[in-house]
């Protein structure tokens, strides 16, 4: 991905934006009938504390040493993050842009620039 581009070097869609587009398409769907609905329905709070279980579980498996635990719960965080995306406005392209605006920068030097929260 480069400067906020949220297509692979062939054109190809990138994973999360498909994932992204597929929550969007959840949203007022049916709850019973559609996990993103329903977490949609509960709010952001529910989202946020979703979220927050499954990068807790990443950290578990990498702790652990589970090579394949960090991967499958890394999908489950990243389509957690994708919920609360939708739930907030925010879209992929909103975070590549964050991150190409991020690129060449330190890391120590782009924390010292955030303003205090």
């Amino acid at each position: 991905l480069t400067g906020g581009d949220s297509s692979l070097a062939g054109g190809e869609a990138h994973a999360l934006d498909k994932l992204f587009a597929t929550v969007e398409s959840r949203r007022g769907a049916d709850p019973t009938s559609s996990w993103t609905a329903k977490l949609l329905s509960k709010g952001v709070p529910k989202v946020s504390q979703k979220v927050g279980e499954e990068a807790v579980e990443v950290v578990i498996e990498a702790v652990r040493g589970d090579k394949e635990g960090v991967i499958k719960e890394s999908a489950d965080l990243l389509y957690h993050l994708s919920v609360l995306w939708a739930a907030t406005g925010v879209t992929p392209d909103d975070v590549y842009a964050e991150l190409a605006r991020r690129e060449g920068t330190s890391g120590i030097v782009e924390k010292q620039a955030r303003k205090p929260s």
